[in-house]
């Protein structure tokens, strides 16, 4: 007897084949290894008895087949029999990181067929097992006796302390081909103490892929269903497709089914979601039978091109909400082909159908469009550093009720950044639009003027700009350096009127603050064109401090050479002396930031927008607030704001966290939303409660939510599952 290195593969008079190919305890044979790779080990001591025909190896054995590895004090093969017996301080180390322990394990039947006693095992996750026992038939299904399963880590202090939650059960069966475990007789404890039984549990084993199996489910309280339980059940159908059945029961509504449906193609995605439910109540507008219907999906052409779609549609917002699929206000729904060429050219293709679920919209006045139609090309910078740029667009808009118009047209532009020798920085700027379209009952009157008629219009604007920047600095010594930087531009065009023939489908978001202040057209879209000549102004300053913070501010101002009615009453440009724009950011130190944004009336000297925002951040908390204070929309898309918020975060200690954000409108004197958030996370377990109150549903339309108040819980037990809980 001697310490040796042996390769079983050259011991024919030792070990017949099929022990080559499988020696190990079970699973050994299994993924990583090939059936005809042989096992190799290594012991201090090997000995042959050739009475009673054993091989017996002792001291530190270890044995490999592939990536799987085997430990043990002792091991005995017994060629008569075919069993193999394993003892002492028995350890089995699989390719994908999971760790067996055993007292003694016995091996038979090809060692496809295993007993084991004293198990204790370190699964994929940090998922812990313990057993009195466990047998392991056809090489495919292992059943453990009077087993524990835990992803917690032990007490450091007390190692024999329960903890913090563990799953115990008479038998629990893991099978390697289906990849899931189930439970007999099982109780979920915490903190050592039994608080769940079930006759019967299974969960998908630690690390395994898709799997099919009910889900956890949902259950709470709300005003519109009552009492509710939600159970998903999830189906994978192939490698690239899968599916989730969800089944809701209420006590105060029959119930609702839901199905969402994936699938992956080598060229593309799609999703399917649909539902319905029983939807009954006095405070509901919608009675009867509710429905949604949501689904996108992507598909890639080639190199340049892809196609995709969505359709979203529901029977209506109370429908949305009763269900829990938010409160949106808007189902967007589309089909469109678009091509990329690298940073160069850009075309897209697309319809779009909307549909309102706010109460105050007429369906009627929803637009359809059908078709819209961009492309752009960005050419390549000419010898002195200028850029030329042309694109295309059109678009066709029907309504039931209210305008109808159709439009294309084209832009080309043109921008030259140029530096002289002052320092000072010039940037020529040209644009030329063409826009052609017709339009069908033209009912409203953009902004300002009776409408005018409908029929055939055409309209072209061209906009030529010198921009000039003067940036002055200055040392500040150890404080850094400081930046004066005056900015004049002058813009120049033809008069355009006031265009009262045309629709303005995609200039009705208009707002003027800093950032549009050197725009050649204040207006957002083309359906509006500004013309005439005007000068831009501002003042920039900046003190740049050496640690990388900054104190930076502007203040700017235009006017305008003609007093045409080109802008509507409260836009801040209806006159010709613009009303102030301002900007101010402060952050002195990387983790205190504050800007703010602000326009003044040149006549009265009003506030008519107020936006400021300051965060303070650090590795374990974060604090935000800030306010918004705006007149009412020109267009009446929303109401005069006057709002404070805050919010803030906070890492108590590793585990806990806490959260908190609120709102309050202070035209109308009360709140509009608050939200607190407590979490809880370690190495098994997540919880987390938020409790969030609406008192406005939809500032945009000042409309109470009378379903305002909600209360989550959600547990999470890390590698089996997580269990919701909603009140409402």
């Amino acid at each position: 007897m001697r310490r040796g290195l042996f390769l079983l593969g050259l011991l024919p008079l030792l070990a017949p084949e099929p022990v080559r190919a499988q020696l190990g305890i079970p699973g050994l044979e299994g993924r990583g290894a090939a059936s005809d790779e042989p096992v190799t080990f290594t012991a201090e001591e090997v000995e042959f008895d050739q009475n009673s025909d054993t091989v017996t190896a002792r001291g530190r054995v270890e044995a490999w087949q592939g990536d799987r590895v085997l430990r043990a004090d002792q091991f005995t093969y017994n060629r008569t029999t075919g069993v193999a017996t394993a003892s002492g301080n028995v350890v089995l180390i699989e390719p994908d990181g999971q760790i067996l322990f055993a007292d003694r394990a016995e091996l038979s039947g090809g060692m496809r067929d295993a007993v084991l006693e004293g198990i204790r095992g370190l699964l994929a996750g940090n998922a812990r097992v313990a057993a009195a026992g466990a047998r392991r038939t056809g090489g495919d299904i292992t059943d453990l006796a009077r087993v524990v399963y835990s992803p917690c880590n032990l007490c450091p202090e007390d190692p024999d302390r329960p903890p913090l939650w563990q799953l115990r059960a008479g038998i629990a069966s893991l099978h390697s081909q289906e990849q899931r475990v189930r439970y007999r007789d099982a109780s979920l404890e915490l903190f050592g103490l039994p608080m769940f039984y079930a006759p019967y549990f299974s969960h998908a084993a630690p690390g395994a892929p898709r799997i099919s199996g009910f889900l956890s489910p949902t259950f709470g309280i709300t005003q519109v269903l009552g009492g509710f339980y939600e159970q998903p059940y999830y189906w994978v159908i192939d490698d690239s497709s899968d599916a989730t059945i969800r089944a809701t029961l209420s006590t105060e509504q029959v119930g609702g089914l839901a199905l969402a449906y994936r699938r992956r193609f080598n060229t593309g995605v799609i999703a399917l979601d649909g539902s319905f439910g029983n939807l009954t109540g006095s405070d509901l507008d919608e009675q009867g039978m509710g429905w949604n219907f949501f689904s996108q999906g992507a598909f890639s052409l080639d190199e340049n091109w892809r196609t995709g779609f969505a359709l979203n549609r529901a029977s209506s917002a109370d429908y949305l909400r009763a269900y829990r699929y938010g409160s949106p206000q808007t189902l967007t729904s589309n089909a469109f082909l678009e091509g990329f060429w690298g940073t160069q050219g850009y075309v897209r293709g697309d319809s779009r159908l909307y549909q309102s679920l706010l109460q105050t919209n007429t369906t009627g006045q929803t637009p359809l469009v059908l078709p819209y139609g961009y492309a752009e090309w960005l050419f390549e910078r000419d010898r002195l550093g200028g850029q030329f740029r042309v694109d295309a667009q059109g678009y066709s808009i029907f309504r039931s009720e209210g305008t109808n118009s159709r439009r294309v047209g084209t832009r080309a532009e043109y921008e030259l950044p140029l530096v002289g020798h002052a320092g000072e920085i010039w940037t020529i700027r040209g644009r030329a639009d063409l826009l052609a379209g017709y339009v069908q009952d033209l009912q409203e009157a953009p902004f300002f003027g009776p409408p005018g008629q409908g029929g055939n219009w055409t309209m072209g604007n061209v906009r030529g700009a010198v921009d000039l920047r003067y940036p002055l600095a200055r040392s500040a010594g150890q404080w850094g350096s400081q930046i004066i930087e005056p900015r004049v531009q002058f813009v120049t065009g033809p008069q355009t009127g006031t265009q009262t023939n045309i629709p303005a489908e995609d200039s009705l978001d208009l707002e003027f603050t800093d950032a549009t202040l050197f725009e050649l057209n204040r207006y957002p879209g083309r359906d509006r064109q500004e013309g005439g000549t005007r000068v831009d102004a501002a003042l920039r300053g900046a003190w740049l401090f050496p640690n990388g913070g900054q104190l930076e501010g502007l203040v700017g101002r235009s006017f305008r050479t003609s007093d045409d009615p080109l802008f509507p009453p409260g836009s801040g440009l209806e006159n010709q002396r613009s009303d102030y724009v301002a900007r101010a950011r402060l952050a002195p130190v990387p983790w205190f930031e504050m800007l703010g944004r602000s326009r003044y009336s040149a006549e009265t000297g009003q506030q008519e927008l107020w936006d400021i925002t300051g965060t303070v951040f650090a590795g374990n908390f974060s604090l935000s607030g800030g306010f918004l204070g705006t007149q009412e929309a020109p267009n009446g898309s929303y109401p005069k704001r006057n709002e404070i918020s805050a919010g803030g975060f906070l890492r108590i200690n590793e585990n806990w966290r806490v959260g908190a954000f609120g709102r309050y409108d202070r035209f109308r004197d009360e709140p509009v939303a608050a939200q607190g958030i407590l979490t809880y996370e370690d190495e098994c377990l997540i919880f987390e409660t938020r409790l969030i109150r609406r008192w406005i549903q939809n500032p945009s339309t000042l409309q109470d939510d009378p379903t305002g108040t909600m209360l989550l819980f959600r547990v999470t037990l890390k590698t089996i599952g997580d269990f919701g809980i909603r009140a409402l």
